[in-house]
């Protein structure tokens, strides 16, 4: 048993019908957002071009200071 036409335009227009429009077209709006923002956040961890920090010389020098 296969999804058809049917039954995907009974499906689009109950949402419609429940939602409305207006709701839809911000939903999405509000997706495309957070697809951009999270775009933006992967290609700025691959630019950034600092070295790791070594946490155990970190530990050594808080030692010292006490």
């Amino acid at each position: 048993m296969s999804i058809g036409i049917w039954q995907i335009a009974i499906v689009v227009i109950l949402v419609v019908l429940l939602f409305g429009r207006g709701k839809i077209s911000s939903l999405m709006g509000d997706v495309a957002k957070g697809i951009k923002s999270f775009k933006k956040g992967m290609a700025s961890d691959v630019t950034e071009d600092t070295p790791p920090k070594n946490i155990s010389e970190d530990n050594q020098d808080s030692n010292k200071k006490e």
